[in-house]
């Protein structure tokens, strides 16, 4: 159920409020989801029953669906202009990156006994008013302007001159933010069967392995034209999770973690490519409504299967959940394929 919460409270703020980032300014916006995620912490330090629970996941739903589109648009609005790769690079790899030093961070604290659980909450509500403070000296990028009652109408915002490239990037989305949700709510289960122990540090390790490379994925698809990295990336990321997955049927551990840093970088080098094919077409102006639409496709694709995953869990072993995951990624692989090499002749045939 708090799975549900947050999912609900990250679609419904980057459905609305995506776009009030156009009229009040990045900077405003950036600071109230900040001080929201604020608030979302201090309930979590002080939780005494379910409704709180679900209430704090609510609203780190919306602080992290409005830090989804309106500070991903702020890094889009100030990146450097070379190398043009920094700025999806960024994008794609932060929240990543971010995932695993908190799954570290709470690990520490919970295995080492730093405290209470409010200790964490503290950290973070420290790590956010730092950011805020970053922010607030950094430059304005948007004119404010009229309009703004009329941007929260819920819309999924994907500029036409960039549609016939969806299916190839989104599909990507899917896929790679299925698997990355599949390592967060199984790492532990992946670490008892494979290393026979239930350390919340080693799970967070296992899960760092897959989200840590993703930086240097981004980094690699800088080498590449953004069709190129998507079909690699999902190319590579797709004979890593095959090979993840034999490695859990015969639970050779030290090829599953080969397994899963491959996994982490070509997952990295194909999202970073895809977010390049869609922001190097538009204008700023479109920046915000797409970042929003890329990021309802992400989290469903880490959210749907989760649940799904749930409902059905108790009839599958491990190995059985990870190959169901794997059809998915296999699914993900042909529609990429197919549709970048549709992409790819539509060029052709307009030079």
């Amino acid at each position: 159920m708090t799975a549900v919460t947050y999912f609900v409270g990250c679609v419904l703020s980057l459905l609305v409020f995506a776009r009030v980032s156009n009229h009040l300014g990045r900077r405003p916006v950036a600071l109230a989801t900040l001080g929201i995620a604020v608030i979302g912490c201090i309930i979590f330090g002080y939780v005494q029953n379910a409704s709180m629970l679900l209430i704090g996941r609510f609203i780190q739903g919306i602080a992290s669906g409005l830090a989804s589109s309106t500070i991903t648009t702020y890094v889009a609005d100030n990146a450097l202009t070379s190398p043009k790769w920094i700025s999806a690079a960024v994008i794609s790899g932060a929240p990543v990156v971010g995932l695993s030093f908190g799954a570290f961070g709470a690990a520490v604290i919970q295995e080492y006994g730093f405290g209470s659980l409010s200790l964490i909450y503290m950290v973070l509500i420290a790590l956010l008013a730092f950011c805020a403070v970053l922010i607030a000296v950094g430059p304005e990028t948007v004119t404010p302007k009229r309009g703004v009652i009329s941007s929260l109408i819920p819309q999924v915002s994907v500029p036409k001159n960039i549609r016939h490239l969806l299916p190839a990037a989104g599909s990507i989305f899917v896929g790679t933010w299925a698997i990355g949700g599949f390592y967060q709510a199984f790492s532990s289960s992946i670490t008892a069967e494979l290393l026979n122990t239930n350390s919340v540090m080693i799970a967070a390790a296992v899960f760092a392995c897959l989200m840590t490379p993703y930086a240097i994925g981004g980094w690699i698809s800088g080498r590449f034209d953004s069709n190129n990295a998507q079909n690699i990336g999902i190319s590579a990321f797709f004979l890593s999770i095959i090979a993840l997955i034999y490695s859990l049927k015969v639970s050779a551990m030290i090829p599953f973690f080969i397994a899963t840093l491959f996994a982490g970088i070509s997952q990295g080098l194909a999202f970073t490519g895809s977010i390049r094919s869609l922001l190097d077409k538009i204008g700023q102006e479109d920046r915000a409504g797409l970042l929003s639409s890329i990021y309802i496709i992400s989290y469903s694709g880490a959210a749907i299967p989760n649940m799904i995953v749930a409902r059905l869990a108790g009839g599958f072993n491990l190995f059985e959940i990870a190959v169901g995951y794997g059809l998915l990624v296999t699914l993900v692989w042909i529609t990429a394929l197919f549709s970048l090499c549709r992409n790819k002749k539509r060029d052709f045939l307009r030079e």
